[in-house]
């Protein structure tokens, strides 16, 4: 009776163990291994069964450590420099506060920077935005031979910004090939000086930048273009519709947010300008300085080896990119505008 007894507790007691090791409270290795690797989720299907809250986190950790390091960390860095009087090389740097936005404020050379960076951007912008258009436009058509047209206006965009500044060093020089052209036409008695007027080289710049930028910014239009409904055009042609009026009424309507984009990227650059006046005006930025934009007067503040203040070349920097954040914003409202 004894054995009779006590052989059923044991085998009770042992399905009380296993179930106590099957379904009741895992232990906590198994919890542990349930949280890192994938296996069926509760109220789940499909794929998402066996995906984890840290895997989107895995596939984006190398864009976010890459932005980590070669954005948010410089850029927090050049504020806080902004309150030294750190030197480019190293070395001992001390706390000055306001000193560098209050000489900022205070700098001739920094306004006249800033005046050719804003009057770069008030002038390339509005071209670039609608240059483009007018391009893409012509070769949206499908004609014999039109990719080679397609292809010649986007192959400055693949040539490298150093090279094709010296290409136009060689044409606007004073025997270069446009005052060479224009004197035997007998259009000029003299050379123009495309490469010592100051206002000439700003000028030159900004066709560099157009000419460089025509074919970049007319894939966006193409891509644009091909989402305007055609039979928009067909009606307005069959109610006696020009192309102009087209243009207007039915493609700068239909590509809008595209020109918003074009806006926004070439207001961006035209702040960040470097290449392009380096080039044409040499390493002085123009005579005596004359044609230096934000980023060149970085450069020539704060990077110089010698004379250079880093703590004052990043205040200029902050200002630059406080220049550019009100840019972006302003692109931004006027896009809701257009949307409202």
């Amino acid at each position: 009776m004894t054995a009779q007894i006590t052989r059923p507790v044991s085998v009770s007691g042992a399905e009380s163990s296993g179930s106590a090791r099957g379904t009741g409270t895992p232990s906590r290795a198994r919890r542990l291994a349930r949280a890192v690797l994938p296996g069926p989720a509760a109220g789940a299907n499909g794929a998402a069964m066996y995906r984890r809250w840290w895997l989107p986190w895995l596939w984006t950790a190398p864009a976010i450590v890459c932005a980590v390091v070669f954005g948010v960390f410089p850029f927090l860095n050049t504020v806080l420099l902004s309150f030294t009087n750190a030197k480019p090389l190293g070395g001992a740097a001390s706390f000055v506060g306001l000193d560098n936005y209050t000489r900022m404020l205070d700098d001739s050379d920094f306004w006249l920077a800033t005046r050719n960076s804003i009057l770069y951007a008030v002038i390339v912008v509005p071209l670039m935005v609608l240059l483009p258009l007018m391009l893409a436009v012509l070769v949206e058509k499908n004609l014999p031979g039109i990719g080679f047209f397609r292809s010649a206006f986007y192959t400055p965009v693949l040539a490298s910004s150093v090279v094709v500044g010296l290409s136009w060093q060689w044409l606007l020089a004073d025997d270069g090939l446009v005052n060479t052209w224009l004197e035997k036409a007998h259009l000029i008695k003299s050379a123009i000086p495309f490469l010592s007027d100051s206002w000439l080289i700003l000028l030159s710049a900004m066709g560099l930048t157009l000419w460089k930028g025509l074919g970049w910014y007319m894939v966006f239009y193409l891509a644009a273009l091909g989402n305007v409904p055609k039979e928009l055009h067909e009606a307005a042609q069959m109610d006696g519709a020009g192309a102009v009026r087209r243009f207007w009424h039915i493609t700068i309507p239909g590509v809008r947010q595209a020109m918003m984009l074009v806006g926004t990227l070439t207001g961006i650059g035209s702040l960040r300008v470097f290449t392009e006046i380096y080039m044409l005006g040499s390493s002085t930025g123009g005579p005596g300085g004359a044609d230096r934009t934000l980023p060149f007067y970085i450069r020539d503040v704060g990077l110089d080896p010698i004379t250079g203040n880093a703590g004052y070349g990043s205040a200029v920097s902050v200002a630059l990119f406080a220049l550019t954040l009100g840019l972006t914003l302003l692109a931004q409202r006027l896009t809701k505008e257009d949307d409202a």
